[in-house]
């Protein structure tokens, strides 16, 4: 007895140390990736777009104006273009060169204009797969050391056309789909004129040293914030005021070392959503994962709050949700969804101290999104933990974590959930090594009523 007794407090103290060493672990690890993430360094240089004959009078059409200011930052190797005062009418879109600050004072709205014709073919992505489209109404490709900053609007006018091509969309995004299936060069996806995929508001593409801070952003086309095989990125202070369909805040895909910190989201989507490819092309792309991405002090209210997927066949890892709180009614708080055909992982997710109100599902892992997919590429969910949750009310479930049959999720944490009402409590179908500590469903229930 004695020595079953010395071996039992031996595991009991070797297992607490191991849990205090991953939250070491943890808090180390967040430290090392915001540590890495480089802010733009910008030359002194500095203009107003005024000098180059814009007007913030909200008629006149500024697209020569900023195009000039940002050829004269170029010239001198970068600097700032000042935005004053006004509401300048954009029609077509502002591409970014490197070493350049677009700074918008307060009181100053870009209002980008909605005619497609204005907005040339670019190498981009949609919905996880890469392809010729209208450019984005902010759009860089390969540049580095780049902002966004002053307490202005960046204004898509969505409404007056883009967002009429919602109902059009279809044929094209089974189009785009079919050519990421079947392999077909990415310079022979060319959509644009007589097709219906909506340009992204702002993206940045095969870039690095990405700073966004301070800005609202209005009325996107398409999704509000997107980071494709980019880098190093800060995305702070932000605030969302974007309610048309699609209108994710913010999705990085194929990016890494990114910090999301202290936003305040109001979207009619998601409010983050993490992306890694479609797919074929995204399994050929694994070893361009999303990962090292920290979210932290951020207010989610939207559809839902942090989603990952469903385009993830690249793999997701080290994401760390932290310090956050949730308004409104969401669909679903925590979100990670994939399907049978995506193939890639998610692993090494850490969300923590969340409060959410009203939702209709508080934390929801699927492997079998919408039951789509082949069965041939299943993907695996794993090494999640979900700590210091809390929320008012689930119109549907507290807990679904639902693998595929030949891919369990498995090593997923629950610790410290509190859901104080839900129509269904915790759902668990095709999962192993799920551990579970200190959940309360509905009532606290702790001393049973006596027998009368």
């Amino acid at each position: 007895m004695r020595n079953n007794s010395f071996y039992f407090v031996l595991l009991l103290c070797f297992n607490i140390l191991c849990s205090q060493t991953k939250m070491v672990d943890k808090t180390v690890e967040i430290e090392r990736i915001v540590n890495r993430i480089q802010l733009p360094v910008i030359p002194e240089y500095k203009i107003s777009v005024t000098q180059f004959g814009a007007k913030g009078d909200s008629v006149t059409n500024c697209k020569q104006a900023f195009d000039k200011a940002m050829k004269a930052c170029d010239k001198r190797k970068g600097g700032t273009i000042v935005v004053p005062k006004g509401v300048y009418t954009v029609n077509g879109p502002i591409h970014f060169v490197s070493n350049v600050n677009l700074h918008l004072e307060a009181g100053a709205k870009i209002r980008f204009g909605s005619n497609p014709d204005d907005y040339p073919l670019v190498l981009t992505s949609w919905e996880g797969t890469m392809l010729y489209n209208y450019s984005p109404l902010i759009y860089a490709n390969n540049v580095e050391n780049v902002a966004i900053t002053g307490t202005g609007t960046i204004d898509g006018e969505a409404k007056n056309t883009w967002i009429k091509w919602k109902p059009l969309e279809e044929k094209d995004k089974l189009l785009s789909r079919e050519m990421n299936h079947n392999n077909v060069a990415v310079k022979d996806r060319v959509f644009g004129k007589g097709h219906y995929l909506r340009p992204q508001m702002i993206q940045f593409l095969n870039s690095k040293n990405i700073l966004i801070e301070d800005i609202t952003i209005e009325d996107s086309p398409f999704w509000c914030v997107h980071l494709l095989k980019s880098k190093s990125i800060t995305l702070r202070r932000l605030k969302y005021d974007a309610h048309n369909n699609n209108n994710d805040g913010i999705d990085p895909e194929y990016s890494s070392d990114i910090l999301i910190e202290n936003i305040q989201f109001n979207n009619g989507d998601d409010n983050v959503a993490i992306k890694a490819g479609r797919d074929d092309e995204g399994r050929a792309n694994s070893n361009n994962p999303s990962e090292n991405i920290v979210i932290r002090n951020c207010e989610f209210k939207g559809l839902h709050a942090v989603v990952i997927g469903s385009e993830m066949s690249a793999g997701v890892r080290n994401v760390f949700v932290d310090n956050c709180k949730a308004s409104g009614y969401l669909k679903r708080g925590i979100y990670i969804k994939t399907n049978s055909d995506r193939g890639g992982y998610v692993k090494d997710l850490y969300f923590s101290n969340i409060a959410f109100g009203q939702v209709e599902d508080c934390i929801y892992m699927t492997a079998n999104y919408h039951g789509e997919g082949g069965g041939l590429y299943p993907s695996k969910i794993s090494d999640v933990s979900i700590s210091n949750i809390s929320c008012e009310s689930a119109s549907n479930a507290a807990i679904v974590i639902e693998g595929f049959p030949e891919k369990k999720v498995e090593n997923i944490i629950l610790d410290n959930i509190t859901v104080k009402s839900a129509k269904n409590g915790m759902t668990l179908t095709n999962t192993q090594n799920i551990s579970v500590n200190e959940i309360i469903i509905g009532d606290k229930i702790g001393v049973p009523s006596s027998v009368k």
